[in-house]
């Protein structure tokens, strides 16, 4: 698929274009919709001989599940750094818009695929205040009277649907300069040993600062902050000193936000993060707000902890009374102000000439948005 579109247009007119994200962002989202439109033509093609019975399960809900999700929304955290790294490299004559619009939307895919498998993984019954793609379709199941194991059927075809996100955000890559393309790469690979350090961590049953934040970096920071600023400014054409200076802002948003969701996972308003308040708690994982837990807790508090995240009966009351000493020890006043540092580490490294002051304003919104939000 080439970019015909709208959104180049759209950018291009736009005033102010270097000064805000949110024509990138528009520009992404019908670069998006463009792809998907051409997913689903293709797949009306490949299943044009098969013809879905009513009131059976069949195998376009993979599609449609996918398209549900994709729709759903979301903060566009991945674009909008792609965007701010972008002018960071200086884009007074727009060059490569083209580029940076194609990977805002390949981030934006591979990140629905992250999100899908993440609910698997984790087992969570909801994301952005709707039933996750796995619980819809056991609810498919269910409803249509499939045989087989419901909650299995779920899992697979969430599965199927986040390989399919991940196909789509490939090829999208695939029209990108070589070195983007590797920069891409990279990106891939850190998030999947990200992914793979938290469920080792969570069965090994470690706790430790050391290993939560490496999860953090790897899974977090890295995905979502620093490779999609690198990602943009390496389509502004920006040079060695640019990216070492977004590296440095990059780490330490990149902690910010994982320390943030730390906090959403655990003492966060359900209504506003669209997910049960809790999880993390549930499942062991290995964030650096628990490790901090770990620490300071008294025996029965870390006895209470340890029985939560290791499938021990736990009822909302307990949860509530761990929520309550978090708060009562201070391990969620330890983590805020290891995000304030973060953003104030961050802001730092703006500093650098290297960075186009145009970005600079931006970039420091961004950090806030990222570091204080409540979803």
């Amino acid at each position: 698929m080439t970019l015909t579109s709208s959104g180049h247009r759209r950018l291009a007119e736009a005033p102010g274009a270097a000064t805000g994200d949110d024509a990138t962002v528009i520009a992404v989202e019908a670069f998006i919709a463009e792809t998907m439109e051409s997913l689903r033509q293709r797949w009306v093609e490949l299943a044009a001989t098969v013809v879905p019975r009513p009131g059976v399960l069949h195998t376009d809900s993979v599609l449609e599940l996918l398209s549900g999700m994709v729709n759903s929304g979301g903060k566009r955290f991945r674009p909008r750094m792609a965007h701010w790294g972008w002018v960071a490299g200086g884009t007074s004559d727009l060059r490569g818009y083209a580029d940076l619009v194609r990977v805002g939307a390949a981030l934006e895919m591979l990140h629905v695929f992250a999100l899908i498998h993440d609910d698997v993984m984790d087992a969570s019954e909801t994301r952005r205040g709707q039933p996750s793609v796995h619980a819809s379709a056991r609810r498919q199941h269910v409803r249509l009277h499939g045989f087989g194991d419901a909650q299995r059927y779920g899992e697979n075809i969430a599965i199927l649907a986040g390989d399919l996100a991940h196909s789509e955000a490939g090829l999208l890559v695939a029209g990108l300069p070589r070195p983007m393309q590797e920069m891409w790469r990279t990106l891939a690979i850190e998030l999947m040993m990200g992914q793979g350090r938290d469920l080792v961590g969570a069965a090994n049953g470690r706790r430790d600062l050391e290993h939560a934040r490496e999860v953090a970096r790897a899974k977090s920071g890295a995905y979502t902050v620093w490779r999609p600023l690198q990602l943009g400014a390496a389509a502004a054409g920006a040079g060695p000193r640019t990216l070492a200076a977004l590296e440095r802002y990059g780490v330490a948003v990149g902690e910010a936000f994982a320390l943030r969701d730390d906090i959403l996972g655990v003492i966060g308003d359900p209504v506003a993060t669209g997910k049960p308040v809790g999880d993390d708690l549930m499942a062991g994982k290995p964030t650096v707000l628990l490790a901090l837990a770990t620490q300071r807790f008294s025996p029965r508090w870390r006895r209470a902890l340890q029985r939560a995240g290791s499938g021990g009966r736990v009822s909302s009351g307990d949860i509530a009374d761990l929520q309550a000493e978090l708060v009562r020890s201070d391990v969620i006043g330890d983590v805020e102000e290891m995000i304030s540092d973060a953003v104030s580490t961050a802001f730092l490294a703006l500093d650098d000439p290297a960075v186009d002051r145009s970005a600079t304003a931006g970039l420091e919104d961004l950090a806030r948005r990222v570091a204080w939000r409540t979803t």
